[in-house]
């Protein structure tokens, strides 16, 4: 007996939207029996409300989530003008711009000694009197050879999202909506109705039973139609929060707090040439406050301004920015005045709850914060798999699943806040009072005082991170802790001493002792090394490799 479909209504198109409707009706087609699909989504979109697109970067989980949902890669990359992102790199945020090559990257792939807490220490302690002559990066992962060569991780004859040297990626978040759009529609299964929600109904415990909405273009039904009925009903509707704040006066959390940052300028600029290398990493430079990320795509670059309002006005903010670009691009002053500026607020935080009763929270409706390691996509990604799995429901055990993910929702949320405060943390910069409040004991939170004082005694591992399938392993704090200490020797943890090894199993105190250590570490560096550079010698540039899989394609296994 074929029982009901269960009727998904996601409110909000834009990436979250056709990107929780894609991974939702992309699971329910290959998890349900042959034209028996026990889930139907339908996504309404307001007409009159833009995307925000201002770039975006992603993590590597965005290849499986794109395989998963059955998008070529090579369609991917040509239509949403995107590129290969391999790192996240950190130039002027551990003293100010007066001391040169103040850079560190934080790539996707492994440092070959991070499980490994023996060595770890011992680098720590050779770092510390000076016995490392390069970056912890450089020493121990062969991306950042690739990452700063702007060279590609793949090759042409690499099959689809398979890679050589771990990657995700950048992308134009307005291409990459309307691609989403067209997929869900026209190979999904997604209906899609063109309309504003002006009113929400509740059933009589509660629970959304339906929307009503003004006259629509319904893309499956020539008819308008002014009432959407649903059994689940997920709010993507950005910021304006309509179904999980307006309707049901769910609060945000603020994390204004821990994350200074509210307020972002955003412009889009040429390359100076046709030809120009496409650089692998996304540029994060700091400023006195705030900082400016730099993504390049194919065909152009993004660049924007993160700052806090409270220590930066508007027209100042805007200076900094022009500043920047007259730093690091060939536009002159009148092109840089002439740009087009988008202008972004918002609060960062997210809901106190973010599935209640038959309403879950998905993207900036969730929450957001500053884009400094790309979380947004990757929180969506998480958010609707984890949806997409639990589904079908009935109102019997809603509530427990709600429950699951609610929990984990917040230990992502406050996971990846604590993530992105260790990069101010750990920061020498004293020119202006906004990093010195950045350092603040007030404005860390608990559990990341607790590690900066585990890591003053012993390396970081996994076992410090409490939950499982975090957004950021444990390599990633490896690679900002010791990213942010090696250069002026910023051998310091939060304004205390500096680092330093306990009398345990896996710590070294006696620098005499270290030497058993060094060969080791000398071998895993010459590997690291032997490694990159047979890469540097194989592997294509971005530029090059892309304009190659606009051609040919790259093979589907």
């Amino acid at each position: 007996m074929q029982t009901k479909a269960m009727q998904v209504v996601i409110v909000g198109g834009g990436t979250a939207g056709w990107l929780t409707a894609a991974i939702i009706a992309a699971h329910a087609r290959q998890h349900s029996p042959k034209h028996e699909s026990s889930v139907c989504v339908t996504l309404i979109e307001s007409p009159d409300i833009p995307t925000i697109g201002v770039g975006e970067g992603t993590w590597p989980s965005m290849r499986e989530t794109l395989r998963k949902i059955g998008i070529k890669e090579t369609d991917f990359m040509t239509q949403c003008d995107a590129s290969f992102k391999q790192a996240s790199e950190f130039r002027q945020w551990r003293v100010a711009p007066s001391v040169s090559n103040d850079r560190y990257l934080h790539p996707f792939s492994l440092p070959s000694i991070s499980g490994n807490s023996l060595l770890l220490s011992a680098y720590t302690t050779a770092n510390n009197v000076n016995l490392m002559n390069s970056s912890f990066c450089d020493n121990f992962c062969y991306q950042q050879g690739l990452a700063t060569h702007s060279l590609a991780p793949k090759q042409i004859t690499t099959p689809q999202y398979q890679f050589i040297s771990n990657y995700g990626y950048h992308l134009d978040a307005a291409k990459f909506s309307a691609m989403l759009k067209q997929h869900c529609c026209n190979e999904l299964g997604v209906r899609f109705i063109s309309a504003n929600v002006v009113k929400v109904n509740n059933h009589a415990n509660h629970d959304i039973a339906s929307v009503v909405i003004d006259k629509a273009s319904d893309s499956n039904d020539i008819n308008a139609v002014t009432e959407v009925k649903g059994d689940l009903f997920i709010d993507c509707s950005g910021s304006k929060a309509l179904l999980i704040g307006e309707h049901y006066g769910i609060e945000l959390n603020s994390q204004k707090h821990i994350l200074f940052n509210d307020s972002a300028l955003a412009v889009q600029i040429p390359y100076e040439h046709a030809d120009s290398p496409i650089y692998s990493s996304t540029v994060s430079t700091a400023q006195d406050v705030g900082w400016v990320w730099d993504i390049g795509l194919q065909s152009r670059r993004g660049v924007g301004f993160v700052y806090a309002s409270d220590y930066l006005n508007h027209a100042s903010a805007l200076q900094r920015l022009q500043g920047y670009l007259r730093d690091n691009s060939t536009l002159n002053n009148q092109q840089i005045e002439q740009l087009s500026v988008k202008k972004l607020s918002f609060t960062p935080g997210y809901r106190q709850t973010f599935w209640h009763k038959n309403c879950v929270a998905i993207g900036m409706a969730a929450g957001f914060i500053e884009p400094l390691e790309a979380s947004a996509l990757a929180l969506i990604e998480q958010s609707a798999t984890m949806v997409a799995e639990k589904l079908p429901l009935n109102q019997t055990v809603m509530p427990i699943v709600a429950q699951q993910f609610n929990k984990r929702m917040q230990q992502h949320w406050q996971h990846i806040i604590s993530f992105l405060k260790l990069h101010y943390v750990l920061s020498s910069r004293d020119d202006s009072e906004y990093w010195i409040h950045n350092r603040h004991p007030s404005s860390i939170p608990e559990n990341l005082s607790a590690l900066l004082l585990l890591w003053q005694h012993q390396p970081p591992s996994h076992y410090d991170i409490d939950y499982a399938n975090p957004l950021f392993p444990i390599a990633s704090y490896q690679y900002v802790l010791y990213g942010m200490q090696q250069s002026a020797n910023v051998n310091r943890l939060h304004n205390s001493d500096p680092v330093h090894t306990c009398d345990s199993q896996t710590s070294i105190n006696n620098i005499d002792e270290i030497t058993k250590y060094l060969t080791p570490l000398a071998e895993h560096i010459d590997i690291n090394k032997q490694k990159q550079q047979r890469l540097l010698s194989a592997m294509p540039t971005n530029r090059a490799l892309l304009t190659k899989m606009a051609q040919y394609g790259l093979s589907p296994v």
